[in-house]
């Protein structure tokens, strides 16, 4: 991240540094892994609410202390003291307790056994963070990208576009991403193994500080080390890295940290002359196309763009599986609106949802996030503007829909010296997983800054305009160029000069005013020293009328990523059945489902497969996705292994079927079972599986099965 130098006049950067230590400390320690929480202490009410007072009188303190200009020492003093009241909070909260402890190995077992996913090019070794899905992981990534589509793009009447992945140096340079988007690295100098630079130190710092013999002077300065961590730039991490002589983890010397860029370069076509990426992100091609959809739109905002697809970053060290790869799917809105309006017609729709909002103001005094309305948030100035407040609210809405846990979701705002200088706000929608809390969604509003930045390197205006009630009488500075006496002079150049007068805003018009009033100038245009003669332009300041008023519009961008999502999805509707550990399965909601229901005869009967052909025809007529497993394995076997991949119902076929015509149904979650025709069965299933009718209907109108032990 990019530390912003926005800070009082009175207080230096550094101080606002040093503003940000606690908070980042808070955020990680929060961030610690649920065997971590687990082992904490636990404190009394009264002995929390002492400490909570203690680390808010501190933290007023530190306030105070910048308020009054006060000197970087005492400032710093202050704020490892609010940092360790901070650690000390956090540590000692009780957390609640987990239902069953979560076997992270036993969960990954099951993705990898069913195909889920697995490592990219596994016969050859295999490639640090790329991995393939599996029939199964496919088809829960396709229903998310249908859920989300239906969610937000048909029922927000959004514009979707499909942009190419191969993105010119100069789109990239525009946004930024050539110059900033990078992490700092660091080399083994025997192996060549390359590192992140502050993961590795987070790894080492978090070690010497679980040393029992660590003094607490040493304790102190890692505790701070830990809070700084998100600002260090590669000159602060060198000295950190030398001043404790860290090593690889191999034991091996180290490179001098170095900036890497996470973009893939390439070229584009054969001269290998333009030179080009593979997109880092998905949101500069709809930023691009805002033209031709603002003109789609018939001219009209807000409205918003959206696309899903592939994204590329070169992540210098991959892991956690899913959760950091380097080519991944993304699912991005960029909702355009008025500057001056961001107010939205819907907000009312979702303003009463309660949502845990871990607000900065909360990270800095060491509170837990709160509880809170999107209205109240909106109407209290935590949260910006209505539109972001609606999008949170339909992003909420949105996990819910899907299956994720929604007591394992919150909301974290960014802190100062997290957010780029341009953002307004900025929320991530966090997932607890045994990762710790996990950044799945963010939620941004980033200004006019991108298109600004298209239209400053292209020359072309990406702006929207509205008709005014009453014109405005306004006083302007004109440059009016002479195009034939610039023409005849300069000929091809002329081009350029056009777009210098064009650019130039009321004080540079007027500087060159005063100098053509003194004979000939000489400007730099396109890196080129051009002579402008006093009659080649006229520089007037007149009154004029606008009956129309122009601007860039603001962008608020919700950004998912897809893996993320579906990787906690997974972990949230894991479960072990009550009395069986060796019988795992996922509690996937029917939409998630890779399959909606499996076919099962008691035994491989030939006298059964006609009604199995009747029932698969019917699903298919019914949209239904089915699994066919006629093995010659016991039908509890079958059922555990539908359970496995979320297969939410199946229908078994009997010698009751061949007499009368009927099957049972089976649900998933509850191992409940009813009986029904066959010619009834498939359209029961595609109302179940789209939730167009609950389980508990279908028990009421056909009557439950008496309970049975499941055979194995």
């Amino acid at each position: 991240r990019i530390l912003q130098p926005r800070v009082a006049a009175t207080f230096s950067a550094a101080f606002s540094v040093a503003l940000s230590f606690a908070s980042t400390a808070l955020r990680r320690t929060l961030n610690t892994s649920v065997s971590t929480l687990a082992k904490r202490t636990k404190m009394s009410t009264p002995e929390l609410a002492q400490l909570e007072k203690l680390v808010k009188d501190q933290g007023d303190k530190v306030r105070a202390l910048k308020s009054a200009g006060a000197s970087k020492d005492e400032v710093t003093a202050a704020v490892a003291e609010l940092t360790k009241l901070k650690q000390e909070l956090a540590d000692k909260t009780p957390k609640a307790p987990t239902k069953k402890e979560f076997n992270r190995g036993v969960f990954e077992d099951l993705l990898k056994r069913r195909f889920f996913y697995a490592p990219s090019f596994e016969l050859y070794g295999g490639v640090a963070g790329l991995y393939d899905y599996g029939p199964v992981g496919c088809a829960v990534k396709a229903n998310f990208i249908n859920t989300w589509r239906q969610h937000f793009v048909l029922e927000e009447g959004m514009l979707e576009v499909d942009c190419t992945s191969l993105t010119p140096h100069a789109v990239l340079k525009s946004s930024g991403h050539v110059d900033r988007f990078s992490d700092v690295m660091v080399k083994d100098m025997k192996t060549g193994d390359c590192h992140r630079a502050d993961h590795l130190l987070e790894d080492v710092v978090e070690k010497m500080l679980q040393e029992p013999k660590i003094t607490p002077e040493l304790k102190e300065e890692l505790t701070i080390i830990l809070a700084q961590l998100d600002n260090y730039k590669k000159e602060d991490l060198g000295r950190i890295f030398a001043k404790f002589a860290i090593k690889s983890p191999l034991g091996n010397e180290l490179s001098e940290p170095v900036d890497f860029n996470m973009m893939f370069a390439t070229s584009i076509g054969p001269t290998g002359l333009l030179k080009g990426f593979l997109r880092p992100e998905t949101a500069q091609g709809i930023f691009l196309c805002f033209k031709r959809l603002y003109d789609f739109n018939n001219g009209r905002l807000p409205f918003a763009g959206a696309q899903i697809g592939k994204a590329f970053r070169n992540e210098i060290a991959p892991r956690s599986g899913l959760l950091r790869v380097r080519e991944f799917e993304m699912a991005e809105i960029e909702h355009f609106v008025d500057p001056l309006n961001k107010n939205h017609p819907k907000f009312k729709f979702v303003s009463h949802l309660e949502v845990p909002l871990f607000d900065a103001c909360s990270q800095m005094d060491g509170k837990q996030p709160q509880l809170m309305t999107l209205g109240d948030a909106v109407s209290k100035g935590v949260i910006a503007n209505e539109t972001l407040g609606y999008f949170l609210g339909r992003i909420y809405l949105f996990m819910a829909r899907i299956g994720i846990d929604v007591k394992r979701l919150r909301f974290r705002q960014h802190m100062k010296n997290e957010m780029a200088h341009y953002a307004c706000d900025c929320w991530d929608a966090e997932l607890h997983t045994s990762y710790g809390w996990i950044e799945c969604v963010g939620c941004a509003d980033r200004s006019c800054f991108d298109l600004e930045q298209h239209s400053k390197a292209t020359n072309v205006a990406m702006v929207a305009s509205e008709q005014l009630p009453e014109p405005i009488v306004k006083e302007v500075v004109q440059v009016l160029p002479d195009k034939g006496k610039v023409g005849k002079a300069y000929k091809k150049e002329a081009k350029a000069i056009f777009e210098y007068f064009a650019a130039l805003d009321e004080a540079g018009a007027l500087d060159l005013k005063a100098q053509l009033a003194n004979g000939p100038v000489t400007v730099k245009v396109a890196d080129t020293d051009v002579q402008i003669a006093p009659d080649m332009v006229k520089i007037e300041r007149t009154t004029i009328k606008e009956h129309e008023r122009k601007f860039t519009p603001s962008v608020i961008e919700p950004s998912f990523g897809i893996g993320r999502i579906v990787y906690s999805l997974l972990e949230h509707t894991f479960a072990v059945r009550d009395g069986d550990e060796q019988r795992t399965w996922l509690r996937l909601p029917p939409i998630m489902a890779p399959v909606k229901c499996s076919l099962l005869p008691l035994s491989n009967q030939e006298e059964f497969q006609p009604f199995l052909h009747q029932l698969a025809q019917a699903m298919a007529r019914e949209g239904v996705s089915y699994r066919l497993d006629d093995s010659s394995t016991g039908i509890g076997r079958r059922y555990a292994r539908t359970d496995e991949i979320a297969i939410p119902f199946g229908v078994t076929i009997d010698f009751q079927t061949v007499k009368d015509n009927t099957a049972t149904l089976r649900e998933r979650d509850s191992m409940q079972q009813i009986r029904l025709k066959l010619d009834a069965i498939a359209p029961l299933v595609a109302q179940l599986a789209s939730g167009a009718l609950l389980w508990e209907s279908a028990v009421a109108q056909h009557g439950l099965l008496a309970p049975s032990a499941e055979a194995s």
